[in-house]
């Protein structure tokens, strides 16, 4: 039930292509006056694409107009970490120049550049150009640029291929969690629940082996990369839980561990990377009777990735449901709630872990505890269609509660074990 993370930024946002710019910053300057100060309205605009001399897109400058063949420059837009930039300026006739710094060297111009009142001129700069490298360049930049570019395209294929790897892990992952429904399909409805269920752990089997056997190879390929980590973890839980495998346990919890490290001192923490991870961790906690351990896991997936809190949470609770935690589920489930109250599946989780202390009277008559009725039936407020309706309506009726009672107190309660 674990979020997921899917593939790599773009190979120009990799550390390693920073290495560019020594190769051609400083190369041609120009006197630099004060900037002169923009005129008014009418207004035209102009955006385009950056590319440095590797043939990656650059990440940092600005672009400047100037009227004085690029000595000033009059208006300036920064450049994004996409290679991309857009402003405005008065219609006229303008020389577009690329600098590193607003104050900086001039690197790259063009002349006679058109901005037009009310149109959108596109003015790209791409310094990967045979006329640019050839005029800024000197043969020993030119050799070690060529040098770069081999690299970088090597980089690039191993990216493509862990990329890809990805997504067939993303695929086995996804198809493992479906087994049972796959192995029913095959075998037909005369099949034995004991054919189902080897059915089953083959298909498991043979999808977890795979990931690992991948995410082994490719973490190894590449180390930097959490995102391999948590993957490689994914499948050796899977692994764990299937055959309750203490061994596998310890080496998911490594690496998601390492998954986490690895992402701690990236230039950019991903939050998602981070929220994942962290949500796995707490994953094989909860289903290991750390609960504890699972409360801080979560609770930090939540706090690095704030818009996935109410995932991460729910998910928390459904796991104590299942491991037949009911207190843990329960205040899991208060927590989710607090963080999104308009979703309707934390109140059946708590409901489902409040239950879990439910009595029977005298007579038979089943006694729930305190806001198990008032959860199960905001669940039915919120979801009056939902996949759990009829269970949920039966166990009220059971227990002879009305399915219209305003829902009660929701104040969190502190989890068990903290």
């Amino acid at each position: 039930m674990s979020s997921r993370a899917v593939s790599f930024a773009p190979l120009p946002k990799e550390k390693n292509m920073k290495r560019n710019l020594s190769l051609w910053l400083g190369l041609v300057a120009f006197a630099l006056l004060p900037a002169l100060a923009q005129t008014p309205k009418p207004m035209g605009k102009i955006h385009g694409h950056v590319t440095n001399p590797a043939g990656s897109p650059q990440s940092s400058g600005i672009i400047g107009l100037s009227n004085d063949s690029g000595r000033s420059l009059k208006y300036t837009f920064p450049v994004s970490e996409t290679g991309d930039y857009a402003g405005e300026a008065p219609g006229g006739t303008y020389t577009v120049v690329f600098r590193d710094t607003p104050d900086g060297k001039s690197i790259d111009s063009f002349d006679g550049v058109k901005v037009v009142v009310g149109h959108d001129v596109v003015q790209d700069d791409d310094m990967s150009r045979k006329a640019y490298i050839d005029k800024n360049l000197n043969a020993e930049q030119r050799r070690k640029l060529e040098d770069l570019k081999k690299q970088n395209s090597k980089d690039n294929d191993v990216i493509k291929n862990l990329n890809g790897d990805i997504a067939t892990a993303n695929q086995d992952l996804i198809d493992a969690s479906a087994a049972h429904k796959t192995a029913k399909a095959a075998l037909g409805d005369a099949a034995s629940r004991d054919d189902v269920d080897a059915k089953e752990i083959e298909i498991k089997t043979a999808k977890y082996t795979e990931v690992e056997t991948m995410m082994l190879r490719d973490t190894a390929a590449k180390p930097d990369a959490s995102v391999l980590w948590n993957e490689l973890g994914l499948a050796q839980l899977g692994m764990a839980k299937m055959k309750n495998d203490s061994s596998k346990y310890d080496d998911a919890e490594a690496n998601f561990k390492k998954a986490l490290s690895v992402e701690a001192v990236a230039s950019k923490p991903s939050p998602g990377n981070l929220g994942n991870a962290n949500s796995a961790l707490g994953e094989l906690y909860a289903r290991t009777g750390k609960v504890p351990e699972a409360n801080a896991a979560y609770d930090a997936a939540a706090k690095a990735n704030p818009s996935s809190a109410a995932v991460y949470l729910t998910n928390e609770a459904a796991i104590f449901v299942n491991a037949g935690n009911g207190d843990a589920a329960a205040a899991a489930a208060d927590e989710a709630i607090t963080a999104d109250p308009k979703q309707a599946l934390p109140y059946y989780l708590k409901g489902q872990g409040l239950i879990q202390k439910a009595t029977l009277d005298p007579a038979g008559k089943m006694i729930l505890p305190a806001g198990c009725a008032e959860a199960y039936q905001k669940y039915l407020d919120l979801a009056p269609t939902g996949q759990f309706v009829a269970d949920v309506k039966g166990i009220l009726t059971e227990a002879s509660q009305v399915h219209n009672t305003a829902y009660g107190d929701v104040t969190p309660k502190k989890k068990k074990g903290k």
